[in-house]
């Protein structure tokens, strides 16, 4: 059976256009829809009764696609979840969670069987299998993440990059020379998870490009793992003052790690936080944080992809600008100290 994806390599478009041409719900040019109707007849393009339901009327059911794998940050993916299920809620439609770690199959059982209108995609890597499937499906996606080719896609994310620079830049606004990076855990940067690579790639950038001496390590969410990482950090780098901390499970591990080394914060050492506001709020002593919003990450996800399911354009790309909010975790540095 010939599918809309072969009849979309055909005519030169994409999928998604094959689709508005058989339904009419999207102005398509004159030009295109003949190209993408003599494609139909040269192939013998015949939709099924379930597929003309499928593009004739809507499920109100969105897949939002979250594999749970190693060393994910599960209060993080939580909120996220309820994010795009209220948001998605307040639109009538409901969410279909696949949490299944097995690539393009899961996208093609959610349109083949499923019957969702969309999907949401999240823990985005670098060089994700499941891009060229997205291109290809005839369902509209959005990603919450970006991989390295983004092209033919919808993606929205928190600008991690500049999100990992701000932390640099503040703690060497305060005159810290020596500045240290607690990421994910290994097991995601051995995926290359889009998030924590580039959160790493602009703390790097951005300490080179202030002339700040840095360290950057994976921190796993083990309490033995993170006392011997903060006790081997400070005795290998001890002229270290400053530290920016990307991990909310291990983010109080390292605080209690410090206390418990004689560190006091911010006196010995400023840290920063990625994270959620109300997370860092609530650590001893409040924690000077770049907000993770996840809620408005999913509330824009949602919106994008209503907008796709409606035929209205939508960027390409949308990258949340980082927010940094001082409390009481870093200070200035003098040359005394």
């Amino acid at each position: 059976m010939v599918t809309i994806a072969e009849v979309a390599r055909h005519a030169g478009v994409a999928p998604s256009t094959v689709s508005y041409v058989l339904t009419g719900r999207r102005s398509i040019s004159e030009a295109t829809k003949v190209r993408v109707r003599e494609s139909l007849r040269l192939l013998g393009y015949h939709a099924t009764v379930s597929a003309r339901s499928a593009y004739t009327a809507r499920n109100d059911v969105l897949a939002l696609v979250l594999p749970l794998r190693e060393g994910m940050n599960m209060p993080v993916v939580t909120r996220f979840l309820l994010a795009v299920a209220s948001a998605a809620r307040r639109g009538g439609q409901d969410v279909l969670l696949l949490t299944a770690d097995d690539g393009p199959d899961s996208l093609r059982r959610a349109v083949e069987n499923a019957r969702v209108d969309g999907l949401i995609v999240m823990d985005v890597e670098m060089r994700d299998e499941r891009v060229p499937v997205l291109r290809e499906l005839d369902r509209p996606s959005v990603l919450i993440g970006v991989p390295a080719d983004a092209s033919g896609l919808t993606c929205v994310d928190l600008d991690f990059a500049a999100a990992g620079a701000r932390g640099v830049d503040h703690l060497a606004d305060l005159g810290h020379r020596y500045v240290g990076l607690l990421g994910a855990p290994r097991a995601v940067y051995r995926r290359d998870t889009g998030f924590a690579h580039r959160a790493m790639a602009g703390f790097s950038a951005a300490a080179m490009r202030r002339g700040v001496a840095m360290t950057t390590s994976p921190l796993e969410h083990d309490r033995g793992a993170v006392q011997r990482l903060v006790a081997d950090l400070l005795h290998d780098h001890p002229a270290l003052t400053g530290l920016v901390v990307h991990n909310e499970v291990g983010l109080p591990l390292v605080v209690e790690s410090l206390r418990a080394l004689g560190r006091k914060v911010p006196e010995d050492i400023a840290v920063v936080a990625l994270c959620a506001d109300d997370y860092a709020e609530l650590m001893n002593p409040p924690l000077t944080s770049v907000h993770i919003p996840a809620e408005e990450l999913g509330n824009h996800a949602v919106a994008l992809l209503r907008r796709k399911l409606d035929g209205l354009p939508t960027p390409p790309l949308t990258l949340l600008p980082p927010r940094l909010t001082d409390r009481a975790s870093a200070d200035r540095r003098t040359p005394a100290r």
